[in-house]
């Protein structure tokens, strides 16, 4: 009987200590398509989400942003404009600098908006981020170097 008792004790303290994740609300901007069709700016709205936390909030969005509206967000007027990539790698803030390299082969196909204007508009959000660059899947960006913002060639109209 002791044992039963005991048993029931420690099972019961067990679920008593489980831990619950912790969680912040980000801002994600998605491309508001009816306002991108005739033209008025902003051309992004910003919707939340509740996730859960890490110490790389910009991250986070960016890994939110790839993850596209939701069926809700969709039947909104929202869209994710990928240009061709299918995510990124190699993030980091350095100086005030946010280097992002895209995932799959990226192309405008002509257009003057790309994933480039929705990294830009989530990434605007930090204070600590002043410039972005964002790399194609080689690496490459229109200018590497200094404190400025730059796309690679494949986001060009």
């Amino acid at each position: 009987m002791r044992c039963l008792l005991a048993c029931v004790l420690l099972l019961a303290s067990i679920t008593a200590c489980t831990v619950t994740p912790q969680t912040v609300t980000i801002q994600v901007f998605f491309l508001k398509t009816d306002q991108f069709v005739i033209g008025t700016e902003p051309y992004e709205r910003a919707v939340s989400r509740t996730i859960p936390t890490s110490e790389d909030l910009p991250a986070l969005v960016l890994e939110q942003l790839f993850l596209g509206p939701t069926a809700e967000e969709q039947a909104d007027g929202l869209a994710l404009v990928t240009s061709g990539a299918t995510g990124f790698t190699d993030f980091r803030v350095e100086e005030s600098v946010a280097h992002i390299t895209l995932l799959g082969d990226c192309s405008s196909g002509g257009s003057t908006y790309t994933i480039a204007n929705l990294i830009f508009a989530n990434l605007a959000q930090f204070p600590e981020i002043k410039w972005i660059k964002i790399y194609d899947q080689d690496g490459s960006t229109g200018t590497p170097e200094g404190q400025s913002s730059s796309i690679p060639f494949c986001l060009e109209p």
